[in-house]
């Protein structure tokens, strides 16, 4: 008889760090595979539900994943191909643009069913 032993320790890898202070940013992740999150989140159930969506942004960026989408950004671009296509969507950066909840991108990492798929691949329970 088969079974499952699950994991008694975090299988996450992906430091967070409080650092970020930007006015009305709550997380970053950034293509170094790290997420930063703003000083000033105190409630936990907030800070988790930041760390769910910045999570599926890591994911993006992580090319070798088939869960999501590929996300990649430079100085002045964003790049994203929605998963299963082969098209590319350019959207230059901007303080309007970045994190529009108009974004591809973030109406994937916004995405309730998305974010639990991604926490349980990154939990070991995926």
């Amino acid at each position: 008889m088969a079974f499952k032993i699950q994991p008694f320790y975090n299988l996450n890898q992906t430091p967070i760090y409080r650092t970020l202070e930007e006015d009305g940013v709550l997380g970053v992740a950034n293509d170094a595979g790290t997420i930063r999150l703003s000083k000033d989140l105190t409630n936990p159930a907030q800070m988790q539900a930041v760390i769910d969506h910045e999570m599926v942004h890591i994911d993006q960026m992580r090319h070798d994943s088939n869960d999501t989408g590929d996300f990649a950004y430079d100085d002045e671009n964003m790049y994203y191909t929605p998963k299963g296509s082969n098209k590319t969507i350019k959207t230059q950066r901007g303080d309007n643009v970045d994190g529009s909840p108009s974004l591809k991108q973030e109406k994937e990492a916004n995405d309730p069913k998305v974010q639990k798929k991604i926490k349980n691949k990154y939990n070991g329970r995926g």
